[in-house]
């Protein structure tokens, strides 16, 4: 029989390294299982300044590299999975992975989300290089820039105006001729002097040497293809892509409560199973930061701590 876990915490990004932190230093038999690499979204980010005590020059390594720390500290368990299969409705939870089954009392789950690609050539290889999927974590580092937003959404729009208090200007591309985000946002948009819209318009390469210098834009109706260079005194550009995110709920379809795949949860992580609790961007919520994935992952650890005392 495999060991029974107090907690397991599925997923190592920031949420589930808080979890684990918290769950650990509660005294509880704690085990993170990750697919990769600690770390989630946050590990391709090259400057984190909007994250509390972050020192100047804090990379996403090098902040998950102490909460890796923290978490070993206090003796939670870490191993490197892929779970393939789980159990969550009965008492003790089962999750099955690659390598190994592993039981709970409890389990959190911080499986995270991903940014939806483009997926034209160079967008994977400029990530955090000029390629960006968070306005509010980047934003600033565009200061008097030019950026060029990717999406016609409410969050592509919004952001589009968040940006435009950093960057000399902001060119949104969007694959239509009218934006899909909500009248009230779009009027905000456009009287922004700053914002201007390439219609009907799609990214097919983001170009560069080092870091993101340009970009080749081409027009779904016509098929004409521009291509745009920064200028000499800029050296780079911005690429935002907000064409949505895809939530890593796979394995939780049929059995937990969602909405757009993404888990339901109260305020107190708690999902609609006993004993199951969800944390971070895997779940529905307003706002995606590193800064809420860890308030999340403490929550749901001493929420977790309380379901497993009510057992004993």
């Amino acid at each position: 029989m495999s060991k029974l876990y107090d907690v397991i915490v599925l997923g190592g990004g920031p949420a589930g390294l808080a979890a684990g932190l918290y769950a650990g230093r509660a005294r509880l038999e704690t085990l993170i299982i990750e697919k990769e690499k600690e770390g989630g979204m946050i590990i391709q980010t090259e400057e984190v300044d909007n994250y509390p005590g972050a020192v100047e020059g804090e990379t996403g390594p090098s902040l998950i590299a102490k909460m890796i720390a923290q978490v070993d500290r206090f003796k939670t368990e870490r191993v490197i999975d892929t779970i393939q299969e789980v159990n969550l409705t009965s008492k003790i939870k089962v999750l099955k992975g690659k390598k190994e089954e592993y039981q709970a009392k409890s389990i959190i789950i911080t499986t995270g989300a991903r940014p939806r690609l483009i997926g034209c050539p160079g967008e994977k290889e400029f990530i955090g290089k000029g390629v960006s999927y968070c306005a509010t974590c980047d934003a600033a580092f565009f200061e008097d820039l030019e950026v060029f937003v990717v999406g016609g959404g409410d969050t592509a729009v919004e952001e589009a105006i968040f940006v435009s208090k950093f960057a000399r200007v902001v060119h949104v591309i969007h694959r239509r001729d009218e934006l899909r985000a909500a009248k009230s946002i779009q009027e905000k948009a456009y009287a922004n002097k700053k914002i201007d819209f390439i219609w009907d318009s799609e990214v097919i390469e983001i170009k560069g040497k080092g870091l993101v210098s340009g970009i080749s834009i081409r027009n779904i109706k016509t098929g004409k293809i521009t291509n745009i260079e920064a200028s000499e005194e800029d050296g780079m550009m911005g690429v935002f892509v907000f064409v949505g995110y895809d939530p890593m709920t796979e394995l939780f379809q049929g059995v937990l409560e969602m909405k757009d795949n993404y888990i339901m949860t109260d305020i107190n992580m708690k999902t609609n199973i006993p004993g199951v609790f969800a944390a971070g961007d895997v779940r529905e919520k307003s706002l995606r930061q590193v800064v809420t994935a860890t308030a999340d992952g403490a929550i749901a650890a001493v929420q977790a701590e309380k379901y497993v005392e009510c057992l004993e």
